[in-house]
């Protein structure tokens, strides 16, 4: 029932109506001359109504003038009554369609154009000034008053100037985290509580405008230095937070001052108002290049993740087909050794006397090259078992037991906590780091430690320690290895090692032992399987 109730335009026009005439009751309460919060309010409402309601707003505003003029009618004529009949909400309207529709105060669902908030806001307060000073001229006076205009014009342009930065920017802020929300309500109320701009706003800025406010209360002589201070918490707040910080500050600082003023036209309190109407207007607009910088910053951030992604993606889809290689070369291998020993066979049937040992070594060693092209593109043992054989047992510990290198690898943490990716991107290091070591010096000695961790994310480092013996560099035949171990490396050495690392968002350090060299490599394993 209820719900079909407020199905009806009528009934939620009125009901607006009647909302918005309290509200202005309330925030007329709240305003003095030169701090006019009620603009701010009209402001605001103006910017987030649909303009079907407007109407509604108009009825409510006019509802309120009419009870005013009735009440002052004798006191101030037939005129003033009428004139006070125009709701300021009429005269704000056309501006604000402007900047709505025009100028793109909000150019995105999610996003307010803060320059444009400003000279709004500005542009608000001087119609609304304007039109204070017309009802002021028709307004009869008592004989002998006298009117400094300048002083009440600059305290009605700060007032509602400083009344719209008060109340319209964290209108905005509310406004933007209930567009994030996607119009839930309860998702809005979470994110308000989760906000770090609430939290840092009620456990930092608060106790430190709490602590100005009570400085600026027990010391008279401290007040003035203490309202003047209010300007600094909408800084800091703004360069941590953008305009959203700035707006939170503002609004707070605004309040602070006002409990500070000892009476109502105070002239320090007055030149607080103007640095803080100052700073809020200048953090605004610096807040707002700040959140444009984040979201860049942030976006470039979600792009190097995605190009990371790929990049890894990349490389598990090039060892895939690596592997599918290596082991069709292992099929024809196979298939070479049936064939060739069904052809020998029918051979020594035509021929018994044939000698066929000239042909079984050519057969071996077609096969050996097919094994170890096959191992070079993806290694057996790394197929077949895991990474700890294939590093201590696999193709390069044979190659260097053979060149009379010695070798040694120690692999502790859990590897089983990582992906097959970050196991082959080990792989593939280390056989590039020995591969380098030994092109570029005589290595007689190589020790590779691999360390897998998870905290935090799981990493893993690899450090390749070479080092060189003189008396037994003679015996090593260098040539030899370098080109064996070529057969199973890129070539390219260090670079492949810094790409490598790249991809897996670590990095290469190298430096120099007594006897030898010492490279670090750090990697991070992908969050995702198969990156």
């Amino acid at each position: 029932m209820q719900g079909g109730l407020w199905a009806n335009i009528w009934v939620r026009s009125f009901a607006i109506a009647a909302a918005y005439c309290a509200a202005i009751v309330l925030f007329r309460e709240m305003s003095i001359p030169h701090w006019i919060i009620l603009t701010g309010f009209h402001l605001s409402v103006l910017l987030l109504t649909k303009y079907k309601y407007w109407p509604a707003l108009i009825l409510g505003d006019t509802v309120r003038l009419a009870y005013v003029s009735i009440t002052c009618y004798h006191q101030f004529g037939l005129l003033w009554a009428l004139v006070n009949l125009l709701p300021s909400t009429c005269l704000m309207m056309p501006v604000v369609w402007l900047f709505r529709e025009r100028l793109r105060i909000f150019p995105k669902r999610d996003s307010v154009e803060m320059g444009g908030l400003v000279l709004c806001s500005l542009l608000v307060a001087l119609i609304v000034t304007l039109m204070s000073l017309a009802q002021i001229l028709i307004t009869p006076l008592p004989p002998g008053y006298v009117i400094h205009y300048d002083q009440l014009i600059a305290q009605l342009v700060l007032g509602n100037y400083l009344g719209a930065l008060t109340i319209a920017p964290i209108a905005l802020v509310f406004r933007q985290l209930f567009t994030e929300a996607h119009g839930d309500w309860r998702q809005w109320a979470h994110n308000i509580g989760e906000s770090r701009l609430l939290l840092e706003g009620v456990f930092l800025m608060l106790p430190t405008l709490t602590f100005l406010v009570w400085v600026g209360l027990r010391d008279e002589h401290a007040r003035q230095a203490a309202q003047m201070a209010m300007f600094l918490p909408v800084v800091w707040f703004a360069l941590r937070h953008g305009w959203k910080g700035a707006a939170f500050g503002g609004t707070l600082s605004s309040f602070a001052i006002m409990l500070l003023m000892p009476e109502r036209n105070d002239h320090a309190t007055l030149q607080a108002e103007t640095l803080v109407a100052m700073s809020i207007s200048t953090m605004l607009l610096v807040g707002a290049r700040i959140a444009v910088l984040d979201r860049r910053v942030e976006q470039e951030r979600v792009d190097m993740r995605m190009a990371l992604a790929l990049a890894q993606r990349n490389v598990h889809l090039g060892e895939v087909q690596l592997r599918m290689t290596a082991q069709a070369l292992d099929q024809i291998r196979d298939s070479f050794h049936d064939v060739f020993y069904m052809m020998l066979g029918r051979l020594r049937h035509l021929q018994p006397a044939i000698d066929d040992g000239g042909y079984r070594r050519q057969a071996l060693g077609m096969q050996d090259q097919l094994f170890r092209l096959s191992d070079s593109l993806y290694p057996v043992q790394l197929r077949e078992r895991s990474l700890p054989p294939a590093l201590r047992e696999g193709t390069i510990a044979r190659i260097l037991d053979e060149a009379e290198i010695a070798y040694s690898c120690d692999l502790r943490g859990p590897l089983s906590a990582f992906s097959q990716s970050i196991h082959l991107a080990v792989y593939r290091i280390v056989c590039e780091a020995i591969g380098e070591s030994c092109a570029r010096k005589n290595a007689t000695e190589i020790k590779v430690r691999i360390r897998f961790g998870l905290r935090r994310r799981p990493w893993v480092v690899v450090q390749v320690d070479t080092r060189v013996q003189p008396p037994q560099v003679h015996r090593i035949r260098r040539d030899e290895v370098v080109q064996r171990l070529h057969r199973i490396t890129s070539g390219l050495g260090r670079k492949a090692i810094i790409d490598r690392a790249a991809t897996f968002e670590g990095r290469v350090r190298e430096r120099s032992l007594r006897h030898g060299s010492r490279m670090s490599i750090l990697l991070f394993d992908p969050t995702h399987p198969g990156g």
